[in-house]
């Protein structure tokens, strides 16, 4: 009888790996094992943040530094970051730019509710590199997605926002709904969530502009709202002028159009809005905007800005909705304008294009040698391995293409090789720093796992 397969790897051969692998691991980092044992009960569940209970290791290792693009845990171990803080430090950590303006500006305040000068030069780099746009600065791109909306439903008149089954868009409580029978309901799993999300929000799949338009032809969608590039499921790319009809289709029925560049800004300057040439309604990023210091912007176009005005005029006195007290602030600007003068700049870019290429050619290569049933994604400097046949084309394909047991092995067992990837979904940052050296040591190490897995052998 056949043995049973996951993404073409024997069952049981994953098991015996999966569970060398985390031996490895538990045995390797005693110092992290214990302080973790030690301080991390005050936390709930062992964390300061929930989601990194999704890392797949026995126990976190804890990080004593970071600098460029490797890390370094309390154990002594040198890691090879190629997860860069999921986007936040795409351009390795502390960038020598940012940490001066960090020093700089800490001599001078940390927060005081109004501009600075840098605030100032910040928002004239923001429309060089961006684009057209009037902006405004949050702390996260889920605020900066959420006052968006907000500023969508005003204009428009309109209650619902049009978002693709498996989006991410943070933690925007009306972008958490699915696809069931061809019904748009609200996902299942979300805590302490009792509105009926259906009633704010309609769900497509990527690509599927006759369901788009099908959808925008009752007349109550405010905005369409997606990334150019389906992220944190399983990697997407858009089918050939998708996108371009995504702008017409919402022209036509009066919706906005919001594009969320969070994670493709990895794609070139700019992000995947300036390199492709887009033209959302309004335009939001967030994540490594900064430098890593905690930041988004979003911004409308000339035309919506001017709609915001009048329906912020009309409105009734009251707090609008939107703003938090520590976005905007001082040591914020100084971080954006280091970031957009002398970090996000096209030569490094170019750096990390050709690092990424390299990386995603030996991934696909390793692929290839070991008859995998896997396929390699990459937008700019962000590739991602799927242990599935591709390419996908939508949520529902992506979805279905997510293998947990599989990637949280191979993660596991990269990481015992020196090289840190996200744990959600593969994904992988070349950053401008990242040396050839450590790409090659990651294709060498993912190659080795996958002679493993795929080995013609019994266990």
């Amino acid at each position: 009888m056949p043995a049973e397969l996951i993404a073409g790897v024997r069952k049981d051969r994953l098991a015996a790996f999966a569970a060398r692998e985390a031996r490895r691991f538990a045995a390797s980092r005693p110092v992290s094992a214990t302080a973790m044992a030690k301080g991390a009960g005050h936390y709930l569940s062992g964390v300061p943040m929930h989601w990194m209970t999704d890392w797949p290791m026995p126990h976190l290792p804890l990080v004593a530094k970071a600098k460029g693009a490797r890390l370094t845990d309390i154990d002594g171990y040198g890691i090879d970051d190629f997860c860069l803080g999921d986007t936040g430090s795409m351009f390795g950590h502390s960038p020598a730019p940012v940490a001066k303006a960090i020093r700089h500006q800490a001599r001078r305040g940390l927060t005081y509710m109004l501009p600075s000068e840098a605030a100032l030069d910040a928002g004239r780099l923001l429309t060089e590199t961006f684009g057209d746009f009037r902006w405004q600065i949050a702390t996260t791109a889920t605020d900066a997605n959420r006052f968006a909306l907000r500023v969508a439903r005003a204009v428009t008149g309109r209650p619902k926002v049009l978002v693709f089954n498996g989006c991410y868009h943070g933690t925007v409580d009306d972008t958490m709904v699915t696809l069931v029978d061809g019904q748009t309901v609200t996902r299942p799993g979300l805590m302490g969530q009792v509105t009926d999300l259906s009633q704010t929000a309609v769900c497509c799949e990527f690509n599927d502009l006759a369901g788009v338009e099908a959808a925008l032809a009752k007349g109550d969608v405010a905005a369409i709202l997606t990334e150019p590039v389906m992220t944190n499921s399983c990697m997407v790319l858009p089918a050939p002028g998708f996108l371009e009809g995504l702008r017409s289709l919402a022209t036509k029925a009066g919706a906005l159009l919001i594009i969320d560049e969070t994670h493709t800004i990895s794609t070139g300057r700019g992000g995947y809005t300036r390199v492709h040439g887009l033209n959302p309604d309004i335009f939001v990023v967030g994540k490594c905007v900064a430098g890593g210091m905690p930041t988004a912007v979003w911004g409308l176009s000339p035309a919506v800005a001017d709609r915001y005005h009048t329906a912020n005029a009309n409105r009734p006195s009251g707090h609008s909705g939107m703003g938090t007290t520590l976005s905007a602030n001082p040591m914020q600007f100084a971080c954006l304008q280091a970031t957009l003068a002398e970090v996000m700049t096209p030569e490094n870019y170019a750096r990390m294009e050709q690092g990424a290429a390299r990386l995603a050619a030996g991934l696909s290569g390793a692929i290839t040698r070991h008859h995998a049933p896997w396929h390699v994604v990459r937008v700019g400097a962000r590739v991602e391995f799927i242990c599935a046949p591709g390419p996908l084309h939508n949520g529902a394909e992506a979805a279905l293409a997510h293998q947990p047991a599989v990637e949280g092995a191979v993660h596991v067992g990269l990481l015992n090789r020196g090289s840190l990837i996200a744990p959600f979904h593969n994904m992988m940052l070349v950053s401008p720093v990242t040396k050839k050296s450590q790409i090659d040591r990651l294709i060498a190490s993912f190659d080795e796992i996958l002679t493993d897995l795929f080995a013609q052998s019994q266990p």
